[in-house]
């Protein structure tokens, strides 16, 4: 992967509606170029997919918080498993530390935040949790910028 690469993989990180043309002129080169660039990152698997990105506006009023869990060793694949069934979930990480996972969790009410705690800590292999609510954002340096 080369420096033209890693500047396309910016520029769909940034925006990945972005037409080719717009990329190819940001990036100074041909909007051939850029396609079978994509093409190329595309079949080798380092472009696995596009999404967006919903923004604050979407659903200004969810609670967020970040949940991090203690797992019992034989049990991680089916807590991981059991996790993903749960809607409120929405991303899931391993980590190093004390703790082997840390969650994001979005919910509409306070209650429902606390209902969904409640159903990570009965996931059989959950040893402990801890949550941490979101008050407010002070930057986002993965938000689109407009």
């Amino acid at each position: 992967m080369d420096k033209l690469d890693q500047s396309l993989l910016a520029a769909l990180s940034e925006n990945s509606a972005a037409s080719t043309t717009r990329i190819a002129r940001k990036l100074g080169v041909a909007r051939s170029t850029i396609q079978s660039r994509i093409e190329r990152l595309e079949a080798n698997g380092v472009i696995d997919g596009y999404t967006i990105k919903l923004g604050p506006g979407f659903d200004p009023g969810r609670i967020r918080a970040t949940v991090l869990v203690m797992v019992e060793p034989q049990y991680s694949l089916d807590v991981v498993q059991n996790l993903r069934k749960i809607a409120a979930v929405e991303k899931a990480n391993t980590t190093s530390g004390r703790f082997d996972l840390v969650l994001q969790v979005a919910t509409p009410t306070p209650s429902d935040l606390d209902d969904v705690l409640d159903r990570i800590g009965a996931v059989k292999g959950v040893n402990d949790m801890e949550s941490l609510i979101h008050l407010s954002t002070k930057f986002d340096r993965m938000a689109r910028a407009t």
